[in-house]
């Protein structure tokens, strides 16, 4: 079989405008990024639509993955075409690729085979910009904060005290630690943080509008002063240049897929570290723009789809009509206990051992009483005694259950599972999310880390006790907590693979993200700043005589 990016290259795409049109949207709201992408005017297009009914909204997640993933890109964007060929007006709605997996392990975030969203190496690359543009947004308020101390230091700022980082969208262990000068006494310690870990983009993906922007910005706490008072982005007066540096980015980008099903790109928040979901914003104007809307939340279901239920849907108010689980036989022997060199090799008793990582994530989505379908991502390695053994599990805990195989056939392979699809977004559904927003935020941590990881216990370190005193005397105790964790296992610890019990979850640490809204406690080790591979993908990476760029994936 071709390589994904050479057969992005042969398929004919349909010019962003004349793509656009054909799903009800005027060339007066595009913004052309070249011939086949483009930026959507949001306020306008959604305030034309807003007495038009939303669509029917399915998330997408999976179990706990292998290191090169499942396929849960590639199953959204398949399932979407699917679901067109069948006659429903689709749309999908994804986060932007990151450049740090794209050089790294995993590659690009744009599905595959036959099942991708184009042009996909613009996509995976710079894109209209937005992920840029979030860098420099990012790192303009870090060298502010440093200008003012360096300036005379008017706010007291604690240079021991200062919790902005600067950013980069790329894989580079050297920058997790470093000393900074900023003259007059500012040397402090610190580190780089990956662009999508940065709190600029997790506003980005929870914010309503320009205004609502500046002022979640303005709310950002960079740092303490010396008798321990927050500084905020607002006090440095930085707001406005931040979000004029955003002005466009704030605005969801349309692109198609290889059967030219329209799919709105926006955002790309980490779901190990941050909350791993496309925008508000772009998740709205699809609704309003289609009849059924797939998105999807990033890694394991205990990762992003809990961070999409009840953080994004509970900002947004959003309700899904229905979940898909994406497995994979490679994914259940992993968690059963096989090696990564030997998971094409047939296997049953693994794959009984691993249903029970499947088994969990199902328990733990029919807590929000939505509807579950489970989509097995083919691999030509399985076998039907493998397959046998999940449907197996699938008819005695009563949720849909179909093979996907849209990789190598697009839509085609994947009707059996629109068809389940249509039949669970039909069942009875009303999202009722883990926790209530007066739970202290202790409440909430040991809420997830016992209900949906399966902990015994919780350990909570004492910089992780002081920052939660600290956010509830600043008035931040009702916020969502987002746990940034391995994605790797259910628990803190990525050896821990299958359905682990009884361990402890340890709270390392605290962040207050006040623009965001949202409360992020770190488990376990896990860096906010991720290192290359051995052999990295961008070692395969090259551009070719003719300007045509060769080895993404």
């Amino acid at each position: 079989m071709k390589s994904d990016i050479a057969i992005a290259r042969d398929i004919k795409l349909t010019p962003i405008t004349e793509l656009a049109c054909s799903y009800g949207i005027d060339e007066a709201y595009l913004e052309p990024y070249g011939k086949y992408k483009a930026k959507l005017n949001y306020d306008a297009l959604h305030d034309k639509l807003k007495s038009k009914p939303d669509g029917k909204l399915v998330l997408v997640t999976a179990i706990n993955p292998t290191p090169a993933g499942e396929g849960k890109t590639t199953t959204t964007i398949g399932l979407a075409q699917s679901l067109n060929i069948l006659g429903y007006k689709t749309f999908a709605a994804l986060r932007e690729p990151s450049l740090g997996p794209c050089f790294g392990v995993k590659g690009g975030a744009t599905g595959g085979g036959f099942a991708q969203i184009a042009p996909m190496d613009e996509i995976n690359l710079h894109f209209t910009g937005d992920i840029h543009a979030i860098t420099t947004t990012n790192n303009l308020l870090a060298a502010m904060i440093d200008n003012h101390i360096f300036q005379g230091n008017e706010l007291k700022i604690d240079p021991k005290k200062i919790l902005w980082r600067r950013s980069l969208d790329m894989n580079d262990r050297a920058l997790r630690r470093m000393i900074i000068d900023a003259g007059g006494g500012g040397e402090y310690n610190s580190s780089f943080i990956i662009s999508v870990a940065s709190e600029i983009m997790a506003i980005l993906c929870i914010t309503s509008d320009l205004k609502d922007l500046k002022e979640r910005l303005k709310r950002i706490i960079v740092a303490y002063s010396y008798d321990n008072k927050p500084i905020m982005a607002g006090d440095l007066n930085a707001a406005g240049a931040m979000t004029a540096i955003l002005k466009d980015a704030i605005n969801p980008n349309l692109v198609q897929t290889l059967e030219h099903t329209p799919v709105i790109v926006h955002g790309g928040p980490f779901a190990n570290i941050a909350h791993g979901c496309n925008s508000i914003r772009a998740t709205k104007l699809a609704l309003k723009l289609g009849d059924i809307v797939v998105t999807e939340a990033g890694f394991g279901a205990d990762l992003g789809a809990e961070k999409f239920l009840d953080i994004k849907c509970r900002k947004a108010g959003l309700k899904p009509a229905a979940v898909v689980l994406v497995a994979t036989v490679r994914a259940l022997k992993y968690n059963g206990g096989v090696k990564k060199d030997a998971l094409n090799i047939e296997n049953v008793s693994a794959v009984k051992e691993g249903l029970a990582n499947l088994a969990k994530h199902i328990e733990n989505l029919k807590k929000y009483n939505l509807p579950v379908v489970i989509a097995l991502n083919s691999f030509d390695t399985d076998t039907d005694a493998e397959w046998a053994e999940i449907s197996r599990l699938c008819n005695e805990m009563n949720v849909g259950f179909a093979i996907s195989d849209v990789f190598m056939r697009g839509g085609n392979g994947g009707l059996e599972l629109a068809e389940a699809v249509l039949c669970a977004i039909n069942k009875p559904s009303d999202l009722k999310l883990l926790y209530e927003d007066s739970l202290d935020i202790k409440g909430k941590i040991e809420k997830i880390c016992k209900e949906i990881y399966g902990a015994g216990s919780i350990r909570f370190a004492d910089d992780a006790i002081i920052g939660i005193k600290k956010a509830t005397d600043l008035g931040y105790s009702h916020f969502p907590v987002c746990i940034a964790k391995t994605q790797y296992s259910l628990s803190d610890n990525p050896k821990l693979l299958g359905r682990p019990t009884g361990f402890e979850v340890t709270i390392k640490e605290i962040r207050i993200m006040a623009g965001a809204e949202f409360i992020v406690a770190l488990a376990g080790d896990i860096m906010t700043m991720p290192g290359l591979p051995k052999i990295p993908a961008a070692c395969n990476i090259d551009v070719n005589d003719e300007g045509q760029i060769t080895g993404l994936f």
